[in-house]
């Protein structure tokens, strides 16, 4: 089956020929595989590479491009949209900072994506057909998969049997039911990577990470921006702090946002379309815009896959039913990400595989298994500034009647981050009550992703917020800000009792 991606140039030529090449001949086995893996998404290829290089006979299928979501419509051309975004930002801002003045005129988009492509294809190798046939030792099939039997499947006209299967097909972008949008014509987070020429004017359905990653994005890099959000603040998983930092970040880069309020339809009018909300008020107002980007919505991959033949549950839209050892209703199956879980991030798939390998294949009766749910799982919006949060939420806590203390500064008592020019943002620490226990974590700041690594490392391991004083940080870091909000629990250890008894080691000291 030929695959093309639009715009179908050499970069794109290249992605193909490496994730689904046109030349492809399926392999020939008669025996019975240890594990075969459907879908070559994050979860599907770290499933398939580590079962076959612990010895399992494996094979993984494709239907369309492996790598999945993460490599192409999803983690890697958006970073690389939003570098180039931040670069053009930076070059506006650069008066600011001593140098040349503001760069005249709009950036430009048609390279910005043209980047994108290249980066993309030069990246795509990692996930290649033939990198997993001759490095890894998979049997790669492209083509559709679907169970026909308790141990069997099919792919094309051949039919794969195995001991155990995983199923990791993820998921896919959905419009919501809007009247008149699939008419006007939308961008989701898969097609608008297809784009080479810059809308003028931008209309964003959802407020959710991926619709402020790419709405600030685009307003840098030249165009007009309006957010359309059901609730009354962007990001509303986050914590509300937080999230008024960025919130306020797109107010400066002039993302216009339209909170409350519920699209009722668009039509088209000319050469623009024409959005219709109704904000709480019961007042209607209309977005005129040149394009539509669809922020939120999706569905799991279910369909055609056999999952009635060999009696796997699952549901429309919350996907495949695992337990917590990602086992389906039948033994022999498993899954694992998009498809199954609640995290829909990349770094979660790939945890979730290697407790699938385990599961399946190594693992006897009762002993062996591991669990999902004992995963520290941290995520991160790489919106500028970005926000990044692990473990519980204030409303967690409460939900769970946990008793917390919070602590909190902001990021500017790292001196790094007013150097840079990067004031904007928060580190904020839930303990356990009367303890420094951390429970959870959230931190806005340039570079939050990286920095709230430290706060699942003490999650996991049990490092308590104390510990984190004796921690020498380079000078200057925004690593400082953690060791601030370390300081500022210990402060609170110094009771007038604790105060009494050092002075008075201290007068002992003065009088031997």
């Amino acid at each position: 089956m030929s695959v093309r991606v639009a715009p179908f140039d050499e970069h794109n030529r290249r992605l193909v020929e490496n994730v689904h090449p046109s030349t492809w001949q399926n392999p020939r086995f008669d025996g019975v595989y240890d594990l075969v893996v459907i879908g070559a998404g994050t979860a599907g290829l770290v499933t398939a590479l580590l079962a076959s290089s612990l010895g399992a006979k494996t094979a993984l299928i494709e239907r369309h491009l492996m790598g999945g979501d993460c490599l192409n419509v999803g983690c890697v051309p958006s970073k690389a949209v939003i570098r180039a975004a931040h670069l053009a930002h930076d070059g506006r801002e650069a008066a600011k900072l001593g140098l040349a003045g503001e760069l005249a005129g709009l950036p430009n988009f048609a390279r910005a994506m043209e980047r994108m492509r290249e980066i993309r294809a030069r990246i795509s190798h990692e996930d290649s057909a033939k990198r997993y046939t001759e490095e890894f030792g998979v049997d790669v099939h492209l083509g559709d998969a679907q169970f026909v039997a308790s141990d069997a499947l099919s792919v094309g006209e051949q039919r794969l049997r195995f001991r155990r299967a995983v199923i990791a097909t993820g998921a896919r972008a959905i419009a919501p039911p809007i009247p008149g949008l699939a008419q006007a014509g939308y961008l989701d987070n898969e097609s608008v990577f297809t784009l080479s020429e810059r809308p003028r004017r931008l209309a964003v359905i959802g407020a959710g990470p991926i619709g402020c990653e790419l709405a600030q994005s685009f307003r840098r890099l030249g165009c007009e921006v309006t957010v359309l959000e059901m609730t009354s603040q962007i990001l509303t998983r986050e914590d509300p702090d937080a999230a008024a930092i960025v919130q306020d970040a797109f107010v400066r880069d002039g993302v216009e946002l339209w909170f409350d309020v519920a699209i009722q339809r668009v039509e088209t009018r000319g050469d623009e379309k024409l959005v219709h909300v109704l904000d709480k008020a019961g007042r209607e107002r209309a977005l005129a815009c040149d394009a539509i980007l669809v922020g939120a919505g999706r569905a799991p991959n279910v369909q055609g896959l056999g999952l009635e033949t060999v009696g796997v549950a699952y549901d429309e839209k919350l996907g495949v039913r695992v337990d917590d050892f990602l086992c389906t209703s039948n033994p022999r199956i498993f899954a694992a990400g998009d498809i199954c879980m609640a995290w829909k991030f990349t770094h979660a798939a790939d945890a979730a595989a290697k407790i699938v390998v385990q599961n399946a294949l190594f693992s006897f009766g009762p002993f062996g298994k591991q669990r999902l749910s004992k995963l520290v799982m941290p995520w991160c919006t790489y919106t500028q500034p970005e926000i990044a949060h692990v473990g519980m939420y204030e409303r967690d806590a409460q939900a769970a009647a946990l008793l917390i203390d919070t602590y909190q500064v902001p990021i500017a008592r790292a001196n790094r981050a007013v150097t840079d020019g990067h004031e904007e943002g928060l580190v904020k620490v839930h303990v356990r009550k009367g303890t420094d226990e951390i429970v959870g974590a959230t931190i806005v700041a340039s570079n939050a992703g990286d920095l709230i690594t430290q706060y699942t490392l003490a999650i996991t391991q049990r490092i308590g917020l104390g510990a984190f004083t004796r921690v020498i940080y380079p000078y200057p870091t925004q690593g400082d800000a953690l060791k601030a909000v370390a300081g500022a629990f210990t402060r609170t250890r110094l009771t007038p009792f604790a105060k009494r008894a050092l002075g008075a080691i201290v007068r002992l000291k003065r009088a031997i």
